[in-house]
């Protein structure tokens, strides 16, 4: 299944995510996955 691969840390800084969400897609990714992977497990915390 192949896809763009990114960083974790670019990722969670694009999309805004917490540094909680940020080392817990650490954990299971590691440093690098794919765009995919990442999108479908990022959870963005309502800030409202």
């Amino acid at each position: 299944m192949g896809g763009e691969l990114w960083s974790v840390f670019d990722f969670a800084r694009r999309y805004r995510l917490t540094i909680r969400e940020q080392n817990r897609l650490l954990m299971l990714f590691g440093p690098v996955a794919s765009a995919a992977d990442l999108l479908a497990n990022a959870r963005r915390t309502q800030l409202i």
